[in-house]
């Protein structure tokens, strides 16, 4: 897998945007049925961990909204995205790659003084971050500065390509470059759980939440899928909220259109956004606790602390992949903070 995505990013900036979205719709048709049992919603993931004993409120389940801003055009969005989540009560998180466009200090003050978070994206979004260990701990620091200049606690990896183990050397209270279920994903290992679980190196001081993303990407969707409504959206939201899971939401606003015009080769109308979030107030109104990527992640340490639970209660393997037929990844994490080999 990783050799296999070495030679993708290496060979990318010479593949013509067009042809790598051909290739990448080819794949995903070929996938999506052998996939069916897991995606968009495996089974699988929806055991609770132990000693869980809910949402604050008695709220029936989690909504967490994340963006992921990968582009100049999407930099240039996020205010007019943040402008349609505020009309509807919402608040959420952006993440940023701060060095791959310029960014606008303004902007992330005036997203913060309304009361949206900030994260760091990588640096570059180029697929080079773990060429070696030693590339990765010259990129953690610099993507620590990042962290400590823009007030931020959460981390997300570009392209979701993780390794989890690695993050202990990044200074954050969360990461949430994994998912529940993501056969679709250059990595796709799925975390195959619907709720947060934390990360502790054998030896390690730091741990850190990890918060998958349980909701389909909307690039996926819409632009390599070309699906023109949100019914996978909805099936998915149900599965979540049936479990009282983490409905966690990734999308990006450079796919957004947010002008009303004709859509672009790699553009979705914004409605589809805005009706999800409709259909969650209109669906489970009072039943759902919203709150931002920060503030679970402290409220999950608290809740694991707070009761006690026993890491050894219940252990999540991670599969290798998402059929589930391969072999193990040679690590476990637990809900509560158990890393082991």
């Amino acid at each position: 897998m990783e050799l296999r995505n070495r030679i993708f990013y290496t060979l990318k900036p010479f593949i013509p945007r067009f042809m790598q979205l051909f290739l990448r719709r080819k794949l995903v048709q070929y996938q999506v049925e052998r996939c069916k049992d897991v995606w968009p919603i495996d089974e699988g993931a929806a055991v609770a961990p132990a000693g869980w004993t809910g949402w604050p409120d008695g709220k029936r389940f989690a909504l967490v909204l994340t963006h992921d801003v990968d582009t100049a055009r999407g930099f240039e969005r996020c205010l007019a995205l943040a402008d349609v989540e505020e009309r509807l009560g919402f608040r959420s998180s952006f993440n940023f790659v701060p060095l791959r466009y310029a960014i606008c200090e303004d902007v992330l003050t005036t997203l913060r003084g309304r009361g949206f978070e900030i994260g760091v994206h990588g640096l570059y979004h180029d697929g080079k971050d773990y060429e070696s260990r030693d590339v990765f701990l010259e990129r953690a620091k610099k993507i620590n500065l990042y962290l400590k200049k823009w007030e931020c606690t959460g981390y997300r990896a570009p392209c979701m390509l993780h390794k989890l183990d690695w993050f202990h050397d990044l200074h954050i209270e969360y990461d949430a470059s994994t998912f529940d279920t993501d056969p679709f994903e250059p990595n796709s290992c799925g975390a195959r759980t619907i709720f947060p679980f934390i990360v502790t190196g054998e030896g390690a001081k730091h741990r850190y939440v990890e918060m998958p993303y349980t909701m389909p990407q909307d690039f996926t969707l819409f632009i390599l899928m070309r699906e023109r409504n949100i019914d996978v959206w909805r099936r998915k939201l149900e599965g979540v909220a049936r479990h009282g899971g983490v409905v966690l939401m990734d999308t990006h606003p450079d796919y957004m259109n947010l002008n009303g015009r004709a859509c672009g080769r790699e553009e979705y109308p914004a409605g589809f956004y805005e009706q999800i979030l409709r259909h969650i107030q209109d669906a489970y109104q009072g039943q759902f606790w919203h709150v931002l990527p920060r503030d679970l992640a402290r409220y999950w340490v608290r809740t694991a602390r707070d009761t006690h639970r026993d890491a050894r209660a219940q252990r999540m393997l991670v599969p290798e992949n998402q059929m589930g037929s391969a072999a193990q990844n040679n690590r476990m994490i637990t809900p509560e903070g158990g890393s082991r080999p």
